[in-house]
């Protein structure tokens, strides 16, 4: 064989071996104990298909530093092929024209016969589903060190003025009450249980879906405003720059009694050899029985330049919407799958309950999109409410009327449509 014919031979091995195997870099913020374990199984998963994982994974909890490291890659011509986006930021993703939709791959997978309603609605932009779902999270729960409770005999709180009451009780016994840190996403996360709990799914809607004035500034936000500044004593002591994952290590250790937070803690709980609902339960936050706060993962894909990387991005997306993917990772992760058809018997207690307060919020128009998890307003006016909401829960002398003003006037002041890259 000649030289020319043997090079030749060898070019096309090296091609077939090249579009054999593609490749995805994924952007995300899962670096916490069992959302990476959750990313590192859908890189085995990609993996054992023939195919090449590029890791481009952001340390910190809520996604601010990952948003500001995508939006400077692809204004700069570079961005990844997959990246975590969801609810408002997804959708101004799209209006700009940066992502690939996947309908194509959502007619092929019958999708619309598949996902829950909300699922489909919420990833849709302009008739085209514009990013592939991944899990839902359950942001309102109340997570509780049973044996903490027992030793004290107290009950699991079903309001608020109970949580406070508990709240009390545990200080005195030289408990930390409720785990959490002070960074601005997790207080707004107790803020909204908060709101949802005392104000009910219509005044939720009304105050950070519809951002209506008259719910933002009346007399029950500001209800909601002084119970939320009442828990400020029952943090923990070191609270400043405190993770949500080390908060969560502080119930598990019984350093703290209480959590409120998504159900993403049961990543933590199982990476910790702990079987969710049972030592550590979940139960709905104070007064959100039959309501559900949502949190919807879903991962965006981002136009490229050659057919190769296009062809990846199809075959992600597929491998995202089997059964078994669907299953395996949100059992690592907490979450429940985007997939009505699945049955949750194989998933933890929390899971099921998940489930079915999903399917009852559904029916009774219970089901909203959380505020502190990006889903139910643009980016700057969620950044713009955390923002007061921290400034106000870190103030011992702030005032409820004060507050819910400016969180009006902040809210109107930022509305105006937000572009990647620009502040």
């Amino acid at each position: 064989m000649g030289r020319p014919l043997q090079l030749l031979m060898l070019a096309l091995m090296l091609s077939t071996a090249h579009a054999a195997e593609q490749s995805i870099e994924v952007l995300h913020w899962w670096t916490a104990g069992g959302e990476a374990k959750a990313a590192n199984l859908l890189k085995q998963r990609w993996q054992a298909q023939g195919n090449r994982w590029v890791d481009a994974a952001i340390d910190g909890g809520g996604g601010g530093s990952a948003m500001l490291v995508l939006r400077s890659r692809t204004l700069a011509g570079n961005p990844p092929q997959a990246a975590h986006l969801k609810g408002a930021e997804l959708h101004a993703w799209a209006r700009l024209g940066f992502l690939r939709p996947v309908s194509d791959v959502a007619r092929r997978g019958q999708w619309d016969m598949r996902l829950y309603p909300f699922v489909s609605s919420t990833l849709n932009h302009q008739g085209q589903m514009m990013a592939v779902p991944i899990g839902i999270h359950r942001v309102n729960w109340l997570w509780i060190n049973q044996p903490i409770f027992d030793r004290l005999k107290l009950e699991p709180p079903r309001s608020w003025p109970e949580l406070l009451a508990v709240a009390r009780r545990l200080k005195a016994a030289g408990i930390t009450p409720l785990a959490m840190g002070d960074d601005p996403w997790q207080l707004a996360i107790l803020f909204e249980s908060i709101a949802l709990g005392e104000g009910g799914s219509d005044f939720y809607r009304r105050a950070f879906v519809n951002l209506e004035p008259d719910a933002l500034t009346g007399p029950r936000m500001q209800q909601v405003l002084l119970r939320f500044h009442s828990l400020r004593p029952f943090l923990p002591a070191n609270h400043v720059g405190l993770k949500w994952n080390q908060a969560t290590q502080m119930l598990i250790e019984g350093q703290a009694a209480m959590q409120l937070m998504g159900d993403w803690t049961k990543g933590e709980l199982i990476a910790a050899g702990e079987i969710p609902g049972q030592r550590i339960r979940c139960l709905p936050a104070p007064g959100t029985t039959g309501r559900f706060s949502y949190n919807l993962d879903s991962l965006a894909l981002f136009r490229q330049t050659n057919d190769a990387s296009d062809q990846a991005q199809q075959r992600f997306a597929e491998l995202l919407m089997t059964p078994e993917f669907q299953r395996d990772f949100n059992r690592v992760k907490g979450s429940i799958p985007v997939l009505a058809e699945m049955d949750l018997a194989g998933f933890d207690p929390c899971a099921r309950l998940a489930g079915q307060a999903l399917q009852r919020a559904e029916r009774d128009g219970s089901l909203v999109p959380s505020v502190a998890e990006g889903m139910a307003t643009p980016p700057r006016v969620q950044q713009a409410l955390q923002e007061v909401l921290a400034n106000y829960f870190s103030d011992a002398d702030a005032d409820a009327a004060t507050t819910a003003a400016r969180l009006a006037q902040t809210i109107k002041a930022v509305q105006s449509e937000w572009q990647p890259g620009v502040e």
